[in-house]
């Protein structure tokens, strides 16, 4: 989905095996003594969500977050895990989805992309392998990239380079390391173009993150009887590729949670692109009638109105579940400034159509107005904490019914807090 992120502090996160979410393996001293024994699973959330509580301004909300305090804390579905917990961890690699699994989110994201032997991956953007992992330190792959490294220039030309999935086999995407997203455009060397990890974000766990195939992906996942929010990635070759047609590649997604027998009803498949969304109502309506149009219309004001105009033509067409931007679905009240919900919102509940957002803790501080994320409340907030304030909104006066972040502790708290 969309860059920026929130900061965030930090804390350990134990490992979680492939069992069901309420169960891990009692193996804690490493040496199998457990002998199969099992015992519940914990949520852990770690400090920041009492941090963002502590940061509110007095009032109701704050005060029902506070009574939370001491949990309990369960695994929820109103929970999505965008790309795991990037926060903090190399997105899409199983390390990340351990943090969010252990945060309890209910769902998590694998953004699928693939691979010159035409195979399914896990990646934010079918081209971003130079900034999320370590190919470019690899001399044996750097030189497949579609633009290999450029340096930074005297003359104030940035460093340049482009590694995409599909220059690449499957085998020799999984002998990467996954690495925080970020990239230094001054640099003039291999190492200090990969040395570009935003100030908000953390190296900590980024030692060599374990990348997943779409069907490791898939095991994971089910082996923690979690549910599965894959997105199917617009490529940024041109399609076909290679004789590989947009539909076979949808296809393909929806074929791999079939072959693992997963209930359609645990799969939320995602894409920007509508014909994505149209050929699964259409050809998979088991998957399609939980299909979510992520709707990049509203980044701009004439956009945002057609799209707000152009629900009900798409609730016509068999679409169920609408997911834009979370700014997209909230405004001032310039008469009482209130953050009440947006057109779109109203608009959307109208046409009888679901509303799932993104990507809650992917923004900078609040008290810097927040950026892309909560451009339409920017006015009316002035702390971290606000954060809780905007996502209340979402919740009891626009309905959302899962919401995608970076940080799944956050969401959790709340979400454990009201019982979603």
């Amino acid at each position: 989905m969309r860059y920026l992120l929130a900061s965030g502090l930090l804390f350990g996160l134990a490992s979680a095996a492939a069992i069901p979410t309420n169960q891990v393996n009692d193996n804690s001293n490493g040496n199998g003594d457990g002998k199969g024994m099992t015992k519940k699973f914990n949520v852990e959330l770690g400090p920041r969500p009492y941090y963002l509580v502590n940061d509110m301004d007095e009032g109701p909300l704050k005060t029902k977050l506070q009574s939370c305090s001491e949990g309990p804390f369960e695994v929820s579905d109103f929970v999505f895990a965008h790309r795991g917990a990037p926060l903090q961890f190399p997105e899409h690699t199983s390390e990340s989805y351990s943090a969010a699994r252990r945060m309890g989110a209910g769902a998590i994201e694998c953004d699928v992309a693939f691979t010159k032997d035409k195979q399914l991956v896990c990646r934010h953007a079918q081209c971003d392998l130079h900034t999320t992992t370590d190919i470019l330190n690899r001399t044996d792959l750097a030189a497949k990239c579609t633009t290999p490294f450029t340096p930074a220039t005297d003359n104030g030309t940035a460093a340049e380079a482009k590694c995409c999935t599909s220059d690449i086999t499957q085998a020799e995407f999984k002998t990467l390391c996954g690495k925080m997203d970020g990239f230094n455009p001054n640099a003039t060397t291999v190492e200090e173009y990969l040395d570009g990890t935003p100030y908000f974000r953390t190296d900590l766990y980024s030692t060599c993150g374990t990348v997943l195939t779409h069907n490791e992906y898939i095991d994971l996942v089910n082996g923690w009887d979690l549910k599965f929010t894959p997105e199917l990635k617009e490529p940024e070759v041109e399609m076909p590729f290679e004789g590989y047609t947009q539909e076979q590649y949808a296809q393909d997604m929806i074929d791999a949670y079939k072959a693992a027998g997963v209930d359609p009803s645990r799969v939320w498949a995602q894409s920007f692109v509508p014909d994505d969304i149209f050929y699964w109502i259409e050809n998979e309506p088991d998957f399609g009638r939980q299909a979510v149009y992520l709707d990049e219309r509203v980044d701009t004001v004439e956009g945002y109105t057609n799209a707000t105009a152009s629900l009900p033509d798409l609730a016509a067409r068999g679409v169920q579940i609408m997911a834009p931007a979370f700014f997209a679905l909230t405004k001032v009240d310039n008469a009482t400034g209130t953050i009440v919900p947006s057109e779109y919102a109203v608009a959307a509940k109208a046409a009888g159509l679901e509303l799932v957002t993104w990507s809650f803790e992917r923004s900078g501080w609040l008290n810097e107005g927040g950026g892309y994320y909560y451009q339409y409340v920017a006015p009316v907030i002035n702390n971290d904490g606000d954060a809780y304030t905007v996502l209340d909104v979402l919740v009891q006066q626009v309905g959302i019914t899962h919401i995608f972040t970076d940080w799944p502790a956050t969401v959790t708290y709340f979400a454990s807090c009201f019982g979603l």
